[in-house]
Parts: C-alpha cells; sequence; structure tokens
C-alpha cells in the first residue's frame, strides 16, 4: 500500500549508547549535544546511556529537546529481582522513553516474544514510550523469511495494546546482521520492510494508527548513510549504535 501519510510522522533519531560511557564520559557527551542541537524542534531526539549514568545526563538535557531513554527495564514493578531496574525507578529518574527487545537482548540474552511484549505493556501502563525492536538474522534473510519473522516479532510484541496506546509505541526495524557489523541494509530493502511493518499496523489497528506510527531503522546507521534512508517513504528515523557515542557523528546524523 503506497501513499500513507508521511506529514503525521515526526523523524525520530535516537543514540542508543549501549555498554559505553562513564558517568563522567556520558555527561561531556550530553554536554557537547545540548550545545549542538538542544533547541531543534523538527525533529524528536532520544539518547539512551547506560544505566549508571542515567542519572548523571538527566539534568543537562532536562528543558532541552533531547529526551532520556533508557536501554531496557524489567518486566515487573518492584520485588525480588535481583539486578533488575523497575519502570518506576526509570521514571523516577526523568526517563521517558526505553528500548525493548533489542536483538542483543533477544539473541545474547534469550528474552522471548512474550516477555518483550509483557515489558512493552508495562511501560506503556508507566506512561513510558517504548520503542520495539524487530529484526531478521542473517540466515532467517537468506531463507527468504524476513517479513515473516518480523510480522511474528510485531504482532507478538504488540499484542494487547490498544489503539490509544500505539500513540506511545515506536517500531525499530533492525536487522540482526547489520548491528555493529558495518553492513546495512540497502534503503531499498530497509524502506520494504518497513513498509510491511506499516501495513501490518493498518490490518491490526487501523490506517490512521499506521499513518502516525514512526518506524526507525537500525543497523550501522552513519552520517554518510543516514540521508538516503531517511529520503524513504516509510523511514522515519534511526536507531543509531556505534555512531551516536561521539558528538563528531551523531550531530550529523541527528542533521541530516
Amino acid at each position: 500500500m503506497k501513499g500513507y501519510t508521511r506529514e503525521m510522522r515526526t523523524p525520530f533519531i535516537a543514540g542508543n549508547w549501549k555498554m559505553h560511557k562513564t558517568i563522567g564520559e556520558a555527561v561531556a557527551l550530553a554536554n557537547e549535544l545540548v550545545q549542538a542541537f538542544g533547541s531543534v524542534q523538527d525533529t524528536t531526539i532520544m539518547i539512551a546511556p547506560p544505566f549508571t549514568a542515567l542519572s548523571a545526563v538527566a539534568p543537562i538535557i532536562s528543558g532541552t529537546t533531547i529526551a532520556l531513554g533508557a536501554q531496557n527495564m524489567a518486566s515487573e514493578l518492584s520485588g525480588a529481582h535481583t539486578g533488575e531496574v523497575s519502570a518506576l525507578m526509570l521514571r523516577d529518574i526523568g526517563v521517558s522513553h526505553v528500548i525493548l527487545g533489542h536483538s542483543e537482548r533477544r539473541h545474547v540474552y534469550g528474552e522471548s516474544n512474550e516477555l518483550i511484549n509483557k515489558k512493552v505493556k508495562l511501560a506503556l501502563e508507566q506512561g513510558l514510550t517504548a520503542i520495539l525492536c524487530v529484526g531478521e538474522t542473517e540466515q532467517e534473510r537468506e531463507q527468504g523469511i524476513t517479513n515473516k519473522v518480523v510480522g511474528e516479532q510485531c504482532e507478538k510484541g504488540l499484542a494487547g495494546v490498544s489503539s490509544e496506546q500505539m500513540k506511545k509505541i515506536v517500531i525499530a526495524y533492525e536487522p540482526v546482521w547489520a548491528i555493529g557489523t558495518g553492513k546495512t541494509a540497502t534503503p531499498e530493502d530497509a524502506d520494504a520492510t518497513h513498509e510491511v511493518i506499516r501495513k501490518l499496523a493498518a490490518s491490526l489497528y487501523s490506517r490512521e494508527v499506521a499513518d502516525k506510527l514512526v518506524i526507525q531503522y537500525g543497523g550501522s546507521v552513519k552520517p554518510d548513510n543516514v540521508k538516503e534512508l531517511m529520503a524513504k517513504e516509510n523511514i522515519d528515523g534511526a536507531l543509531v549504535g556505534g555512531a551516536s557515542l561521539t558528538a563528531a557523528q551523531f550531530v550529523p546524523i541527528v542533521n541530516f
């Protein structure tokens, strides 16, 4: 289906710092980013420092147009869950967005669609915007089942999420084989999968929900490929990993 109303979506560039940056390093980078684009109005910007640096970065970006994201959260609000961080704790320090179902959580730590769905629903209940990550492995792509895998991850990840709650959902398509490898899906391939996700949203919810759904691309996004990716009809933003770790690389991506 062509002709989705792109004007209904604001571009959204997010930086996932993963397990990088001491508190001092995170504060330094946050200050650089505030100087670079702390008042940008036409793009949603988010950074997701490691848990240890969230409370130090929060006051630096408070009052700017940069949102604070977390890289994960627990599937329970509180209790005997050693090593976990809850949505209540994240909200308490100013987090507004949370990345859920990242391929590293799925493939390295064994998180299932069902667990990710539980986290998505809890994040929404707690007023957080959930960035639901989906994507296929290289083997699945070679088998020609990308659409099936991504569709199932979307459908199961969004189970029980209402049309109204979809306003607080962002989907990030990140082919597993393109994360941290330097490989990138061609803009055409990425856009085709984004269109599959948008069609699925229309069938699960409505055309209006699909029109408004922001779908990011993640997978070796860099200053030299971001313009081409963002020019595509169904690509609304980027979930940036390695290139978000320096202002020199992240700022040109935001200013695509």
